[in-house]
C-alpha cells in the first residue's frame, strides 16, 4: 500500500488517543505527549518540557520504507538521535509493532495495540457512559441476521447443510446484497462530489479513484443512415433485424420460435418471499443479547476499576504510614 494510506491510518489512530495519553520512546523510555496532529506533521512535547517538537510526514515515510522494504526487522539502534518518537508513533499503526525484547520495529500480520502508548483510565459517572447506537438502515439489521446465521450453521461445508438452512442463507445474502448495493450507490454519489482528480484516495480498508466511463447511444436511424450513405456506405451494411418486428411476424406466420431463435434455457434460484415477522423476531433477540453483553462488560469493567482504585488507596495508605528507623 502506498504510504499515503498508512499515514492517514496513523492520523486516524492518533485522533483516538485521549488528551491525557502518554507515549514512550522504545530505547530511552522517555515520556512524551501529543500536542497537535496535522496533515503533514505531528507535534509532540517531552514531559516536563515546554518545547514543541515537529515530527515530519516525510521522515515517517522514510522510516516506513526502510521497515517495509527490508526482509529483516528494523534495528532501532539504527535510528538517528532524537528519532525514537517516530518509531513509537509508527507502531500505533495496526500493521507495525515494536519488539522491545529484540529492540526492533517490524511489520505484523496480527494487528495489536502499541505497547508504547499508555492512556490513563478515568472513572466516569454511570449515566455518562455512551450507549450503543444502532444505525437505522436495513443493511445493519440484515447483516446482523446473516452473521448470526453464519455462526449457527457451518457454511464451510454447504453440502452437509439442511435445505431450510440453505434457504435461510440464500435469502439473507440476497437481502444484504441488495441493501449493500443501495448504500454503496449513495456513498458513491457523495464521493463523486469529493474526488476531483484521478489519483486514488486511501482509507483504512482500501482506496477509491474517480474514473470515467464512456457510453454510446446511436442517434435516430434516419440521421445515422443518411450520414453513412453520404460516405458511400449502403444501408444494408448497417441495418439489422429488429427483434420486436420479428416477434410480430411470428404471430401471423406458421413459423415457430425455434425456427428463428437459438434458444438456450437455464435454471436458477430466485428469492420468492421473505418472512419479515421471523426476521424481526430473531433480530430483536440478537439486539437484546448485544445489550445484555454490553451491560455485563460495563459491570465487569466498573468492578475492575473499583478494585484497582482500592489497591491504589491501600498502597498509598501504606506508604504514607510507613516509618523506618
Amino acid at each position: 500500500m502506498p504510504f499515503s494510506g498508512t499515514w492517514h491510518t496513523i492520523l486516524d489512530e492518533l485522533d483516538e488517543v485521549p488528551p491525557d495519553g502518554t507515549f514512550r520512546t522504545p530505547l530511552s523510555d522517555k515520556l512524551f505527549r501529543l500536542e497537535d496532529v496535522q496533515e503533514h506533521r505531528v507535534l509532540i512535547a517531552y514531559h516536563e518540557q515546554e518545547t514543541t517538537i515537529p515530527l515530519k510526514r516525510e521522515q515517517f515515510e522514510t522510516l516506513y520504507e526502510r521497515v517495509s522494504d527490508s526482509p529483516q526487522p528494523f534495528d532501532l539502534d539504527r535510528l538517528p538521535t532524537d528519532a525514537e518518537p517516530y518509531a513509537t508513533i509508527l507502531s500505533i499503526h495496526p500493521l507495525f509493532e515494536i519488539d522491545p525484547r529484540d529492540g526492533v520495529l517490524k511489520p505484523t500480520d496480527s494487528p495489536t495495540p502499541s505497547s508504547f502508548v499508555d492512556a490513563d483510565l478515568t472513572v466516569e459517572p454511570q449515566d455518562s457512559k455512551p450507549t450503543r447506537e444502532e444505525p437505522d438502515i436495513p443493511l445493519y439489521s440484515d447483516s446482523l441476521l446473516l452473521i448470526d446465521a453464519l455462526e449457527r450453521y457451518d457454511p464451510t461445508d454447504l453440502e452437509t447443510m439442511e435445505t431450510a438452512e440453505l434457504v435461510n442463507l440464500y435469502t439473507l445474502c440476497s437481502d444484504v446484497q441488495r441493501n449493500a448495493d443501495d448504500l454503496r450507490q449513495q456513498v458513491r454519489s457523495l464521493l463523486l462530489d469529493r474526488l476531483h482528480h484521478d489519483q486514488p484516495v486511501y482509507g483504512q480498508y482500501g482506496s477509491v479513484q474517480r474514473t470515467r466511463r464512456r457510453n454510446r447511444t446511436l442517434k435516430d436511424d434516419e440521421t445515422v443512415l443518411e450520414l453513412l450513405e453520404d460516405q458511400g456506405i449502403d444501408r444494408e451494411r448497417v441495418t439489422t433485424v429488429d427483434t420486436s418486428k420479428v416477434d410480430e411476424a411470428l404471430e401471423v406466420t406458421d413459423l415457430s420460435e425455434s425456427d428463428l431463435y437459438e434458444i438456450d434455457e437455464s435454471q436458477y434460484v430466485r428469492k420468492a418471499d421473505v418472512d419479515e415477522e421471523q426476521k424481526q423476531s430473531r433480530l430483536q433477540g440478537l439486539k437484546d443479547q448485544l445489550a445484555a453483553a454490553d451491560s455485563t462488560e460495563a459491570e465487569e469493567l466498573q468492578a475492575e476499576i473499583e478494585d484497582l482504585e482500592a489497591r491504589i488507596d491501600e498502597l498509598t495508605s501504606f506508604k504514607s504510614g510507613a516509618s523506618f528507623e
